[in-house]
């Protein structure tokens, strides 16, 4: 399983977001999903890389995608986001074995549950995701066009009491995985940052989830 150390930048949740972009870009951990475990029955193969770093209270994730076709149309949190053009963060929960799913969409839209598998689970409350701060380069929903090749990028930044780490006693690492998805574009694809090997696509394993060092 994978390891990453995870820098520790100050305020960087409070960054505008070109500020951010550039902070990460020069300070943060660097690394890319790109297994592709499913390949033959999915075999195309884009580009996703990601900046990771914490401040005192928050997790940030910034992507960057290179993608065919990109989907974008849930238009609000807890909707199905995974058929879009998606960009996902699983981590453990470090007190119950339990972990929680964070997915957004190219323009901005979340679900956050905490779940025990695929199937048992819970959205977080109306409040809770409102608390996630969120940022992406596009600012209106694209016309999608299968051939087109798009270049975009978003950052999320979610609290630690989001995952039931209190920020004052973090826990020496976390167990994680990122991912790429569109489950309803016209270039399906399931790609991570750990690899999964089983043989159909699931992220919802935290059994092949690598470690995030704090």
């Amino acid at each position: 399983m994978k390891t990453l150390n995870i820098p520790f930048i100050e305020d960087l949740e409070s960054l505008e977001y070109d500020m951010l972009k550039a902070t990460m870009e020069i300070k943060a951990a660097h690394e890319a999903t790109d297994v592709a475990d499913w390949s033959e029955q999915f075999p195309y193969k884009h580009e996703t890389e990601f900046h990771i770093a914490r401040s005192r209270t928050h997790i940030v994730i910034v992507y960057k995608v290179k993608e065919k076709g990109i989907k974008a149309t849930m238009t609000e949190d807890n909707g199905p986001v995974w058929q879009d053009s998606c960009c996902d963060f699983f981590v453990s929960d470090p007190l119950d074995g339990t972990y929680y799913n964070f997915e957004m969409n190219s323009i901005r839209y979340v679900l956050a549950s905490k779940r025990k598998s695929r199937n048992k689970f819970k959205y977080l409350s109306k409040e809770q995701p409102s608390r996630i701060i969120r940022h992406t380069s596009i600012e209106r929903r694209p016309a999608e066009d299968a051939d087109k090749e798009y270049e975009w990028a978003m950052a999320i930044c979610i609290p630690f009491a989001l995952i039931s780490t209190e920020p004052e006693h973090l826990p020496a690492s976390l167990r994680a995985n990122f991912y790429k998805c569109a489950d309803m574009s016209a270039h399906l694809h399931y790609l991570s940052w750990n690899p999964i090997p089983v043989p159909a696509p699931d992220f919802h394993l935290p059994e092949y989830f690598g470690t995030i060092i704090l």
